[in-house]
């Protein structure tokens, strides 16, 4: 989980070489959160929630968090980075819905003094620091798992057709995931057609998944690389629209409620789940940590170092992914209070989760 200091013996604004830190600031402190959406459900039933409450409790309860979501919009998201910068919020946390048009805003909270963590997704621009998961690794995840479960009894898979649907091209882990997955793919399969999907909207992964079917033929589609659960779940359903015998694999990501009940029924192969709790309250130690000027705990909470288009070496936190299947489920999303096995297992999942030894 979150590396804390706080409690052990690290001295308020002193620095790693031992000098007075700066600035540094007391308990009543105000974190500005900028979310990028709602459509994926973890931003509203994680991020924003534990972020708050951890920075309540990092503060003695004298801390707040303003928080924002852009639904979406990158220019809506400029304009709210913009008013907390005239608000003078002490730090911000942004997950930007473009990594690229957010670069203006970073510049002009960085100019006001404030600083800014990349939160979930690598903004571009002067940004302090940046945590999220190893996107590379979570595409490797994803298509070692597509390749073994296409694999014929000799496991060769050279002659089988995938269908990859990507993210969207504004987000730049959509890239990592998709370079992630092309190296555990590539010329091991056959790509037959490949999309990125805009605002990572299944509607459009809908239709792109129409345009597959229509162009491969579905009784010769082995698999589909999906690189979340949302565009799983429109993949899976024109599937099965188009009259598939059986759903072949498919992959997501984000280990949603509806996702696991496809993977316990057997409709989706696999998911990727990401601790949310242990990342939002990594990134608010992080944020109060920064503007409170603890040198030495920002350090522990930051030994990676990642590079954008605009910075080279930001100091990072990437967190561990786990493949999510079947036969873990107990020992991920269960064991860590993300669901109960009565939430996943409703009337309609009754009897495939008796099969799966969920009671």
């Amino acid at each position: 989980m979150a590396v804390s200091l706080a409690g052990c013996g690290v001295v308020d604004g002193i620095g790693g070489d031992g000098t007075k830190a700066s600035p540094t600031k007391g308990d009543d402190i105000t974190v500005g959160l900028l979310l990028p959406e709602k459509e994926n459900s973890r931003y509203e039933r994680f991020d924003y929630p534990i972020i708050k409450e951890t920075v309540e409790k990092l503060t003695s309860h004298k801390g707040t968090v303003t928080y924002a979501n852009a639904q979406q919009d990158a220019a809506k998201q400029n304009d709210q980075l913009q008013q907390m910068v005239d608000d003078k919020v002490d730090v911000i946390l942004v997950d930007a819905v473009d990594s690229k048009a957010i670069a203006a805003g970073v510049k002009k909270a960085k100019d006001a003094g404030i600083p800014v963590i990349a939160y979930d997704r690598l903004a571009q621009g002067p940004i302090d620091a940046y945590i999220s998961f190893d996107n590379e690794l979570v595409g490797e995840v994803q298509g070692k798992a597509l390749l073994q479960a296409v694999q014929d009894e000799s496991g060769s898979a050279t002659s089988k057709k995938i269908i990859m649907m990507n993210g969207s091209p504004t987000d730049p882990n959509a890239a990592q995931f998709k370079a992630g997955a092309m190296s555990e793919l590539k010329d091991k399969v056959v790509i037959a057609k490949t999309y990125d999907t805009t605002d990572w909207n299944p509607v459009n992964a809908k239709a792109n998944m129409e345009k597959a079917i229509a162009a491969v033929g579905l009784d010769n589609i082995a698999g589909v690389y999906s690189a979340n659960d949302g565009l799983a779940g429109a993949v899976i359903d024109v599937l099965k629209t188009a009259g598939v015998s059986k759903v072949p694999p498919v992959t997501g990501q984000d280990a949603e409620l509806n996702a696991v009940q496809r993977i316990v029924k057997g409709d989706q192969y696999m998911s990727v789940y990401k601790s949310y709790p242990q990342e939002a309250s990594a990134a608010a130690e992080m944020a109060v940590a920064k503007v409170q000027g603890r040198s030495i705990e920002f350090d522990a909470l930051t030994r990676d170092k990642v590079d954008s288009p605009t910075n080279k070496g930001i100091p990072a936190q990437l967190v561990p992914v786990v493949d999510l299947t079947k036969d873990n489920l107990d020992d991920t999303v269960i064991q860590d209070g993300i669901y109960t096995v009565k939430q996943i297992c409703t009337a309609a999942y009754k009897a495939a989760c008796n099969a799966a030894g969920l009671k």
